[in-house]
């Protein structure tokens, strides 16, 4: 049995970066990494823009300007403008090339066919220049951006359609055990609704990663077998629930052995979550998680996380972490570190009853998990805590 520490340094330094490359329909490349610089194929903005509703000026040495028409946003007019002349124009419109300043509607008045300025003008005022976001040719965005929606928006404006992204990888969901029956089911004697693998299915969701397939397997050792080479063959990142200790029907250990998983390490010193198991086949990594869906859960936010993190090559691998004041009490059994589930709000600090690797209805409230290292047997009230915040 290792430590926590010990584990999470082991799962970093085999976690590997996904360098292959695909092609992704910009709207559907949220959470993606660029693999490539994408260069602007216009100007943006393409043309002169107003950053206002008001008037379009032709400068001269008067304060009144002649109204000679009007500009909407998307009209291709260019209307030649003399000096002392103007045209009402509106937000995102085209200024027109005599045009050299914009001055708003609130500081004009309006005598129907002249305009009288009352505020001092400045050349260029409220004009976006041609390109002021970035030019044809620049790069937009660089390699190994990260695509958040303000990204998929700004490249949808360069009229981008298509970008060349890292590939998130494929990764599939084993659950193992007799009792379990899907939710909708009868329940009958001796059967739990099974919840780990939707669990984890929204979890990997809420992280941005899709390309998942779902496997489910009975106590049986051939069948174990067979599924977990098929998921271990096929996809680049394992994980597993539940049949992972030493029981007379847990067959997961057994199965990856056989399939000649190298081990990098089985059970840590903690709680929830001691029988944990990481190893590695060639390239796919192979978390063999509890079945407890409170330890399941948590071993996947302090464990799998990491490796998740790395396939897309980003800097921050593991949660934030912060301190808080505890507002709770809670007394520790035995010399494991702790992750507690817990709710956290603005440096404060509320730990959950319900602390059993088995429950999910206080799992279900929080928003953090409260770290109590192996040492400390007690957290009082208005003790400084370390906290890790959930990507809830």
């Amino acid at each position: 049995m290792i430590s926590i520490s010990e584990a999470i340094s082991i799962v970093k330094s085999n976690s590997t970066t996904l360098l292959e490359s695909c092609y992704k329909l910009v709207e559907k490349a949220g959470g993606y990494i660029l693999s490539e610089d994408v260069k602007s194929p216009i100007n943006m903005p393409p043309f002169r823009q107003s950053a206002m509703d008001g008037y379009a000026l032709n400068l001269h040495d008067d304060l009144t300007y002649q109204l000679i028409g009007e500009v909407k946003a998307g009209d291709a007019l260019n209307p030649p403008l003399k000096p002392g002349e103007a045209v009402r124009i509106f937000t995102g419109a085209a200024v027109p090339d005599a045009a050299n300043a914009v001055m708003m509607q609130e500081k004009v008045e309006n005598q129907g066919k002249t305009i009288n300025i009352v505020h001092q003008i400045d050349l260029e005022l409220n004009i976006r220049p041609l390109g002021e976001q970035v030019k044809t040719g620049d790069i937009a965005l660089k390699k190994g951006t990260k695509l958040t929606p303000a990204a998929i928006g700004y490249l949808l404006s360069l009229g981008i359609t298509h970008v060349n992204v890292y590939r998130k990888p494929k990764i599939a969901l084993v659950t193992t055990g007799n009792e379990l029956v899907e939710p909708g089911q009868d329940l009958t004697y001796g059967k739990i609704y099974e919840s780990n693998s939707k669990m984890l299915l929204s979890a990997l969701y809420n992280l941005k990663f899709y390309d998942i397939t779902t496997y489910k397997v009975e106590d049986d050792y051939k069948q174990t077998v067979s599924t977990l080479k098929a998921a271990v063959d096929e996809n680049d990142l394992v994980l597993i629930t539940g049949g992972i200790s030493v029981g007379e029907y847990d067959f997961v250990g057994k199965a990856l052995k056989i399939l000649e998983v190298k081990e990098h390490f089985y059970k840590v010193a903690q709680k929830p979550g001691k029988p944990l198991f990481y190893g590695k086949k060639e390239d796919t990594q192979i978390f063999a998680l509890p079945g407890n869906p409170a330890a399941a859960l948590t071993c996947f936010y302090v464990y799998v996380y990491i490796a998740l993190q790395q396939f897309m090559n980003r800097e921050a691998l593991e949660l934030p972490r912060t301190e808080g004041i505890s507002r709770s009490t809670f007394k520790k059994r035995g010399d494991r570190p702790q992750f507690l589930k817990a709710i956290y709000n603005d440096g404060q600090v509320d730990i959950l009853e319900g602390q059993n690797s088995s429950m999910l209805h206080t799992f279900a409230l929080s928003n953090a998990l409260v770290f109590m290292p192996g040492e400390l047997n007690v957290i009082s009230e208005n003790d400084k805590v370390n906290v890790i915040l959930l990507p809830n």
